[in-house]
């Protein structure tokens, strides 16, 4: 789940096989605080992945109230987070192979 996916990350990023991770996933909201400690979790540690390896780790793990609102986020159209965090991985690694050269 949310909540394992920094390590896969993490551990990905060490193996200096990639140029840049995109985690994607969704987390909708429930009736107990559980909600709130994975989106936490998951933040921090993916930003603690990226900032460790400095390989660009792009957080495209969707933190949501309903299910409607996934789907309005991954499916076809201007919206679509998963081609947002795409986008920004490639930019992202351009940038930074620019500034290490």
């Amino acid at each position: 789940g949310a909540f394992e996916v920094p390590l896969a990350a993490k551990v990905l990023a060490e193996t200096g096989t990639v140029d840049a991770i995109i985690c994607l996933g969704t987390v909708i909201r429930g009736d107990t605080p559980h909600f709130e400690y994975v989106c936490e979790a998951a933040t921090r540690g993916i930003q603690d992945a990226q900032m460790s390896t400095g390989v660009p780790v792009m957080f495209g793990v969707l933190t949501l109230n309903t299910e409607q609102q996934a789907i309005d986020r991954s499916g076809p159209g201007i919206d679509n987070k998963g081609d947002e965090a795409a986008l920004g991985a490639v930019e992202m690694a351009l940038l930074l192979k620019t500034i290490r050269n």
